[in-house]
């Protein structure tokens, strides 16, 4: 009996964890995208006044960003033209500076799935065509910002998907929109797609095994923002991207002022006092949302935890009544949208 309770229990978790934002489809096997950038082994190859380039997986990117300080103008440029797949990935380097890289990367492609990217209204902090492709946007002045937001998304998400026209409110480019309308223009928003996200339903889902190999990518990302002055972020964690936030919370520095999840299956841990950060952790779940029917158990490496709406987990509860499903918490005019725009500004104690 106890062998078929188990089989039973995994089978639900395959079948229950289903995380991501494009609904109950097929789920594939993923193989996650990590190590340096495109480009790595040239510039490493190269130099500047004699000495070698910071190195892309060794290098903080506070290291990096006083690497680019030094640099005249010119060799900056230069280095945005010898090498964009690097520079545009490179977290402590200038913000205008990645934005003039993945233009050009993107155009290099030469792929016209991406030929919207590269439009020169975008502003792309990060691009990476291996796998299914990563995206980073911005949407705002983050140089200038007094306050900074990041989307983190769940399944069914890369850069190809990430923008795509339905489900707008599903995509970690029309949450980062909408937030940032929500906040009138007051909060710059990163829609965040820097890791390889499960697609559909399966073991990827049921599993952190992704998530790990994400929470390092966004611990670095956030410790990249700081490094070049912006703000500490409020991190807004869709589904499977809380169990993301969760683990870089738990087990990675994580840089954030406030981490919110919203339709999430579980964070990897029994109670917010688990992160091993000061950031505020706030939930969202709205009564039409299917995640709630998600067995909220950890068994054998599958599944992820306790719901962080429940009370004895210890988040704040945001309110999220009128959202309606899975993908609707930052649809304009929702609870949940203003709720989420007075985190991003600061203005709730």
């Amino acid at each position: 009996m106890g062998r078929i309770r188990r089989v039973l229990v995994a089978g639900a978790l395959v079948v229950g964890v289903g995380v991501g934002t494009g609904g109950w489809a097929g789920a594939t096997t993923q193989e996650a995208v990590t190590g340096p950038p495109p480009g790595t082994a040239a510039w490493r190859a190269d130099r500047a006044h004699g000495h070698p380039l910071p190195d892309p997986v060794t290098a903080t990117p506070r290291e990096v960003a006083s690497f680019f300080g030094e640099l005249s103008e010119g060799r900056s440029q230069e280095l945005v033209r010898r090498h964009p797949g690097v520079v545009g990935n490179l977290d402590g380097a200038p913000v205008p500076l990645r934005y003039e890289a993945n233009r050009i990367a993107l155009t290099a492609t030469h792929d016209p799935r991406y030929t919207r990217l590269a439009a020169s209204d975008r502003h792309i902090l990060a691009f990476d065509p291996r796998g299914r492709g990563q995206v980073a946007e911005v949407y705002g002045e983050l140089e200038h910002a007094e306050h900074v937001s990041v989307v983190v998304p769940g399944s069914d998400i890369d850069a190809r998907t990430f923008d795509r026209t339905n489900d707008r409110y599903g995509t970690p480019a029309g949450m980062a929109a909408a937030l940032r309308g929500a906040t009138h223009g007051g909060v710059a928003v990163i829609a965040w797609v820097g890791y390889t996200t499960p697609v559909g339903v399966g073991l990827d889902a049921a599993s952190g095994r992704l998530a790990e190999a994400g929470a390092g990518r966004l611990a670095r990302f956030t410790e990249g923002l700081d490094a070049v002055g912006a703000p500490d972020p409020v991190l807004f964690c869709h589904s499977y991207g809380s169990v993301v936030c969760g683990l870089a919370a738990r087990d990675k520095d994580l840089d954030a002022v406030d981490i919110v999840a919203l339709g999430s299956p579980g964070m990897r841990a029994d109670t917010a006092a688990e992160f091993g950060t000061g950031a505020r952790v706030w939930a969202a779940k709205d009564p039409s949302d299917w995640i709630d029917d998600v067995p909220h158990v950890e068994f054998a490496g599958l599944g992820h935890g306790t719901d962080p709406t429940d009370p004895a987990f210890g988040a704040r509860r945001v309110p999220a009544a009128d959202a309606v499903g899975h993908t609707g918490y930052f649809a304009p005019g929702t609870e949940s949208l203003r709720s989420f725009a007075a985190i991003a500004l600061g203005d709730v104690r």
